[in-house]
């Protein structure tokens, strides 16, 4: 079998360099931590010197493969080289900081942990106090990652005192949106647990969020100081994400505007497209629904531009809610179809539930109950399937309110529910003068350990933390040592694991999208619908006295699409700060 029929990854090419010193073909190589095994058995039995020349050869080259994006083919060089190990007590310290970064790239946040207390060991056993406070500022991350947030804020503060002391003004920059960091994601993960409205928060959370909000402040203001502009442009969208969930809509709106102009300057496609999505957020927060269509359309185009279906789904059903908020029903259907679409190819059954939702509550306000019929049926459907208890007990409420209103029974129903067979077909409707004929539905969001993003999308587990990596890459750093760099936005990553009560693993968005579900799940009396005995799907009539007026309707539809509307409400700002301990 030729090399060409089968090339040989970045790893084995080191293998071959390093360890062959020239090219094999690929079936005579041995797994790579084997191979390396023996390098290092082989390198052992050498003279000193020789032994450090090959640590640092396998650290190069574990540094090279995780720039080119292997860190696992990184972490099997670095490891390999503390193997043979260093008297260069630097040296040891620089690879340990990249094994910890490299892990914590993998995900795997007990060995970023462990590496990085080591490079912390280290550094005070050489008293290298620059180096220690780097440590500390990426086991402050790392502790942060995995909701300790009590034992990152130390750390942090460790590496803000550090660099305070050493006078460096980049350390202190860094160390001051970490702690702006570690102090976000504790206030979103208080706001979990919380029930109040959006703006109206417990006094704790406040002020978490208001220290957050003081420390990105502080690192704008040094970062303005410094020229850094793309870090500028993180510390502006985090400040509009805190203002945001300070119900401070209008502060909000003015960061993520400052937000946007930074990415444009720096063509950063993936952070426009979070700038648009943020201040069409807030914007829906001020009833200023037909301006954030506009940005939810831009939103939409970058999305496709980046061919991220994620968050063109995502971009579909926040205009379908803003439409429908608009009461333009037949262009709410048109993109909440769009997202039904995108939700089927990805196999997101917790997407396709809330469109059919969607759906059905959109064709009850043009008066067609029975394509409405078919998929409130398709959300009992998958309600059942994916064992949300409250989505099927509401679902079942609407199916029967439904066949009341057409005079039918269960029993005259076809299996599909429709004489529309096809998800997603388009059928004609009768348009209704007013929404005054039906009270809003009430969609459950529980999915009892289902994996859920706020978009109205579930990611497939399998594709989900590629989609997210891809969504939320920061392009603002052109240097090639990129991945060196300390991992202290960990949003970059996305992966948020929770105290073991909250029994999931839920994004960044999840923790806040079941927050605002908690609300509506208070009101499910006062939201279900109401329909007219008489109503049916093709007639033009008005709904009877009986039923809540349009104003009313439209303060329960505005308070749920306003919860369904938190996909990425805080939408991460991805970080890149360079490490020296990265360098070896």
């Amino acid at each position: 079998m030729s090399t060409d029929a089968c090339p040989l990854s970045g790893a084995q090419i080191a293998i071959c360099r390093l360890v062959h010193n020239g090219p094999r073909p690929q079936p005579t190589l041995k797994p790579l931590r084997l191979e390396l095994g023996l390098y290092v058995e082989k390198t052992r039995a050498k003279q000193k010197h020789r032994m450090e020349a090959s640590c640092l050869e396998l650290a190069l080259e574990g540094e090279r493969l995780c720039k080119a994006g292997d860190f696992k083919g990184g972490t099997a060089f670095f490891e390999a080289a503390v193997q043979v190990g260093t008297e260069d007590l630097k040296t040891l310290s620089a690879i340990y900081s990249q094994l910890g970064n490299a892990y914590f790239y993998l995900k795997e946040y007990g060995k970023a942990m462990e590496y990085h207390r080591h490079d912390l060991t280290l550094a005070r056993r050489i008293c290298d106090r620059v180096g220690e406070g780097k440590a500390s500022g990426n086991l402050g991350n790392t502790l942060k990652v995995l909701g300790r947030f009590d034992e990152a804020a130390v750390c942090c503060q460790r590496h803000l005192d550090i660099s305070q002391e050493q006078g460096d003004k980049v350390g202190e920059a860094r160390a001051l949106y970490n702690m702006g960091n570690v102090f976000h994601a504790k206030g979103k993960q208080q706001l979990w647990g919380s029930s109040q409205d959006p703006g109206d928060l417990p006094p704790d959370v406040r002020d978490t969020l208001q220290r957050a909000t003081a420390f990105y402040e502080m690192n704008l203001s040094l970062v303005k100081e410094l020229g850094d502009r793309a870090a500028q442009g993180r510390a502006y969208g985090n400040l509009g994400n805190t203002h945001y969930l300070l119900g401070n809509f209008v502060e909000a709106i003015k960061f993520h505007r400052e937000r946007l102009s930074i990415a444009k300057e720096f063509g950063d496609k993936a952070a426009e497209r979070r700038a648009y999505s943020n201040l069409g957020n807030a914007l829906i927060f001020l009833g200023q629904f037909s301006a954030a269509t506009e940005y939810y359309r831009k939103t939409l185009q970058l999305s496709r531009q980046l061919k991220d279906q994620v968050m063109e789904a995502q971009a579909c059903y926040s205009l379908g809610n803003t439409y429908t908020l608009l009461q333009q029903y037949e262009r709410a259907i048109d993109y909440h179809l769009k997202h039904l679409l995108i939700a089927q190819e990805l196999t997101d059954r917790v997407g396709e539930g809330r469109a059919c939702w969607s759906l059905g509550n959109a064709y009850v306000s043009l008066g067609n109950n029975r394509q409405a019929l078919y998929y409130v049926r398709k959300h009992l459907d998958i309600s059942r399937e994916i064992g949300d208890r409250n989505g099927e007990l509401t679902a079942r409420m609407n199916v029967e309110q439904l066949l009341k209103a057409l005079g039918m029974k269960e029993g005259d129903l076809s299996p599909c529910g429709s004489e529309f067979e096809v998800q997603g077909a388009r059928p004609k409707f009768t348009k209704r003068n007013s929404m005054d004929s039906v009270d809003l539905w009430k969609y459950s969001s529980e999915k009892n350990g289902y994996e859920q993003d706020l978009d109205g999308v579930r990611r497939p587990k399998s594709q989900s933390s590629q989609s997210m990596r891809k969504g939320y890459a920061d392009s603002q750093s052109s240097d090639e040592r990129q991945w060196l760099d300390s991992p202290v936005d960990t949003d970059d990553i996305t992966v948020h694991v929770p105290p073991l009560k909250l029994g999931r693993d839920p994004s960044d968005e999840d923790c806040f999208f079941d927050l605002l579900s908690k609300f509506q799940s208070s009101r499910m009396d006062d939201q279900r619908c109401h329909l007219d005995e008489s109503q049916n799907g093709d007639d033009g009539e008005s709904a009877s006295d009986s039923i809540s007026p349009l104003n009313e309707m439209m303060g329960k539809l505005m308070f749920f699409i306003l919860q369904q509307h938190q996909h990425l409400l805080f939408q991460p700002q991805p970080h890149n700060l360079a490490s020296d301990r990265g360098t070896v």
